[in-house]
């Protein structure tokens, strides 16, 4: 089993998404970002669960899609990253231009 750790960036996505989500309803969001990471959550037995991200197509580099939003991670022997969480219009090119992310 992989440990799975979330990154300062992906915690702060999450707090983003649910900020959003909950001005139109609070246990929505609450409900939303539960159900979000318990997918992600999932990548502790299978961390191939993922397709390669296209953008970078590295092996380690992976992502799964729930909903509109994309948990792109990185994964080793016995861990996994949550690196983002990001809505799928957003370019993730162009947002790691801006806010780079530490890649082992």
């Amino acid at each position: 089993m992989a440990e799975i750790r979330w990154s300062l960036t992906a915690e702060n996505d999450l707090r983003g998404i649910e900020t959003f989500i909950a001005q139109d309803s609070a246990l929505h969001a609450v409900d939303f970002i539960d159900r979000l990471v318990g997918a992600a959550e999932k990548l502790s037995s299978s961390p191939k669960l993922g397709r390669i991200v296209p953008e970078y197509n590295r092996e380690d580099l992976r992502e799964i899609l729930f909903r509109n939003y994309r948990v792109v991670y990185q994964f080793h022997s016995n861990s996994v990253t949550v690196l983002r969480v990001v809505h799928g219009a957003r370019d993730l090119t162009n947002l790691l231009r801006q806010e780079p992310w530490i890649l082992e």
